[in-house]
């Protein structure tokens, strides 16, 4: 499998690896991005995949909220430029948009461009506003979040930049957890939790993770030997590989981050917290997070000429 500076850019941005490096990853694996990541990984060079989702278009990200706050709705619409994204037409239609998602549970994307929007379609009315602000746009996706027994709250960041969706199952009344649905909805926009437990963790994800994991530490003993120095015995390196995955396992499940608002606290023990205050149980059900452009390709500027002194 061939690869180019394209491939090399994308690299360096999943990873942060530098360029030399993204290079001699993408070689080693044959072009296969998915293996020059996880080669990048085993070496040292990249600590994880977390820059894969690095802001790469513009755009708006709205949000709606259900009066009686058991459900909600993210819409995210792409444009080209920031001007675009501030301009009033557009961040009108993509408001609207949410609004109409909210209102109509559409089972998929396609079934949202075919709704209908003021006396034609989603899809139609779209290509309309690009004719008329002269940029190419793309409706990219939308979530819906409700609850049967409980409250939907959100929140929006950096004027429609990043919309979070926090779904929790209680028998408390709307107003009295309404501020923790908040706080929630805030945590996970800011640190962008994937999943709410450990229990939603794939099975497959955490025997990847422990083979990249204890790659690296096996690396290190190398290192440290080539060096003079004494390897690590065998059990350490169970226990260093251990202690590494619950570090990455905080990091990635909501209610093990520590609370953006109190550090000493996590957020499975603020939810506990409350719900003893309540007198009630609160289950965090589902979350969702939409960032303007993650994952989508950067513009190209200067990035071929830079690499090619570097491959010279």
């Amino acid at each position: 499998m061939s690869f180019g500076v394209k491939d090399i850019k994308e690299l360096r941005e999943r990873t942060g690896a530098g360029m030399l490096d993204c290079k001699k990853a993408l070689e080693e694996s044959g072009g296969n991005m998915e293996a020059a990541i996880e080669y990048l990984r085993k070496k040292g060079i990249a600590t994880s995949a977390k820059k894969a989702s690095r802001i790469a278009a513009e755009g708006l990200v709205a949000m709606v909220i259900a009066e009686d706050s058991k459900s909600g709705a993210l819409v995210e619409v792409n444009a080209e430029t920031d001007f675009v994204a501030k301009n009033k037409e557009f961040s009108d239609f993509v408001e609207a948009l949410a609004v109409l998602a909210h209102k109509e549970k559409p089972a998929d994307l396609e079934a949202l461009k075919a709704l209908d929007f003021q006396g034609t379609s989603v899809d139609e009315a779209l290509k309309a506003l690009i004719a008329r602000i002269g940029e190419n746009m793309n409706l990219r996706r939308f979530e819906y979040v409700e609850v049967e027994n409980g409250v939907v709250a959100g929140y929006l960041h950096g004027n429609g930049r990043i919309g979070a969706l926090v779904a929790l199952a209680t028998e408390a009344k709307a107003e009295d957890v309404n501020e923790l649905g908040k706080d929630l909805a805030m945590q996970v926009a800011s640190m962008n939790p994937k999943y709410v437990s450990r229990d939603d963790v794939d099975a497959d994800y955490i025997e990847s993770e422990k083979s990249i994991l204890l790659e690296q530490a096996l690396n290190e003993n190398r290192q440290a030997e080539a060096a003079g120095q004494k390897a690590k015995p065998e059990n350490i390196i169970e226990k260093m590989v251990v202690g590494r995955l619950n570090k990455e396992l905080k990091d990635v499940c909501l209610l093990e981050q520590a609370f953006i608002k109190d550090g000493d606290l996590t957020v499975g023990k603020l939810v506990d917290a409350k719900a003893k205050e309540l007198g009630v149980k609160l289950e965090v059900l589902e979350i969702a997070r939409y960032e303007v452009g993650e994952g989508l390709e950067k513009r190209e500027e200067n990035f071929a000429e830079e690499v090619a002194k570097q491959m010279a």
